[in-house]
């Protein structure tokens, strides 16, 4: 089946949906993109010919595209605070919803959001797209087999040099934790993937430099305790010098009773230990290369497809906003635990939404 599609942001990243994502999936048939959203004209009008629209399908008014336009999903790419007002408008019209990351820009909102949909019954997703590219894609199924055995570490390191302003996009600049809610969101959600387990415990310090044009912190060193007795270490930054591990060329460690798997600027290579020896040294480029995984579809492209399967009937997406309800979490608990100066317990900062979610219904 052919779903219609209503798209919500044409401007910054949602040009790359608009010229690569969406026609992507267009063009086998997946979807048929009828209308298109953006406040800034220019972008709308840059939107509207990527996807070979007419002048009364585009819109610079969301509440009354959402009125003219039958649609069976909407999709989302604003910044964040936007997302809920925008959720609020395609529930009362009925429609399902695959929406960018991260569901919204608090996690009051972002349970609000999963309890609205599923009281709605309709269907929503969250774009985790980094978690679904071909490299990361390739060391998962590399640590998920048995080849290396079970996890004991997972490390990440992103090192960006967004540190002039509006170079990672000006609202970003002008936000609060920029780097965990617009860059660990997707790191801490690929962790968590590779460990393969609930993270239980997170210990966050966050700071900015004092070269770096933010409004807030820029560097964070995250610490995380998984459900199945792994740990993981995360380096990012936003305000980095020359860019070593910018955006799709992290470097991903993953330390395992059998082996260590490497994933370095989209490069996948594995040791494994040779139960003969009782001492073993490597040196990373000295590994076992590993090919990336074929395919025709990656990130938001494969997301899109993933999605409108969920529609037809098949099982839910991985990042469904319930399940990604993790994701969320892991962000904000980071946040909470560099405002303390403490630990803080994943689950047990989830459950106190979900709980006050549930009072603010009665």
């Amino acid at each position: 089946m052919t779903y219609k599609v209503l798209h919500v942001g044409a401007g910054g990243f949602g040009e790359r949906w608009c010229d690569t994502f969406l026609p992507s999936n267009h063009s086998d048939g997946t979807i048929e993109v009828v209308g298109l959203v953006d406040i800034d004209a220019k972008a709308l009008q840059i939107g509207r010919k990527h996807l070979g629209l007419k002048a009364e399908q585009c819109f610079t008014s969301a509440e009354q595209a959402f009125q003219a336009v039958d649609a069976d999903f909407c999709t989302i790419v604003i910044p964040p605070a936007l997302h809920e007002g925008i959720v609020d408008l395609a529930l009362a019209r009925g429609m399902h919803i695959l929406s960018e990351k991260p569901i919204a820009d608090t996690m009051e909102a972002s349970v609000r959001i999963a309890d609205e949909v599923r009281a709605a019954g309709r269907k929503m997703g969250i774009t985790m797209s980094h978690r679904f590219d071909q490299d990361k894609t390739t060391l998962r199924t590399l640590v998920s087999g048995d080849a290396l055995g079970r996890v004991n570490t997972v490390s990440c390191r992103f090192a960006g040099d967004f540190r002039a302003y509006d170079s990672w996009s000006r609202f970003r600049h002008e936000m609060n934790h920029p780097m965990l809610i617009e860059g660990a969101v997707h790191h801490l959600d690929i962790m968590a993937d590779l460990a393969e387990a609930p993270c239980t415990s997170i210990y966050a310090r966050t700071w900015k430099p004092e070269w770096a044009e933010y409004k807030d912190d820029t560097d964070v060193i995250v610490l995380m305790d998984f459900a199945n007795g792994a740990h993981g270490v995360y380096e990012g930054s936003s305000a980095q010098s020359t860019g070593l591990n910018d955006w799709g060329f992290e470097y991903f460690r993953v330390e395992a009773a059998s082996g260590t798997a490497i994933l370095d600027h989209r490069e996948v290579e594995v040791f494994h230990r040779d139960p003969k020896r009782i001492y073993q040294k490597n040196r990373q480029g000295r590994g076992q290369q590993v090919s990336l995984l074929p395919g025709k579809k990656w990130k938001n492209t494969l997301l899109i497809e993933q999605f409108c399967h969920w529609l037809d009937g098949g099982p839910p997406m991985a990042t469904n906003v319930e399940d990604n309800l993790q994701s969320v979490a892991l962000v904000f608990s980071a946040i909470e635990s560099a405002r303390l100066g403490q630990p803080v317990k994943v689950q047990e900062f989830l459950q106190s939404f979900r709980k006050s979610a549930s009072i603010d219904a009665h």
